[in-house]
């Protein structure tokens, strides 16, 4: 089975995570995801929530997430929480 693919671009911030979050979540209870953030411009913590929370979600359903092209703005926040090693590569 090959996983879905979600394409992030633009802002990931506090004001759009919300839908981004569901969308992710919905596919992730589907099956296993790739998300690609080749096209997102800017991030906020929001984003690195977002992704620890489907990278649970993704353990609770037994399925898979990879991401591909994390911004390295997403990077340094995640490094400043002391999170970088729990975001899915």
């Amino acid at each position: 089975m090959q996983a879905e693919r979600l394409m992030l671009s633009g802002n990931l911030t506090m004001a759009t995570v919300t839908a981004l979050y569901k969308t992710g979540l919905q596919l992730l209870s589907d099956g296993d995801l790739l998300v690609d953030m080749a096209k997102v411009v800017s991030v906020d913590s929001a984003a690195v929530s977002m992704l620890l929370a489907w990278s649970r979600a993704a353990q609770a359903n037994k399925h898979s997430l990879q991401v591909a092209n994390i911004p390295a703005d997403l990077l340094s926040l995640a490094n400043l929480y002391g999170v970088a090693q729990m975001l899915p590569q």
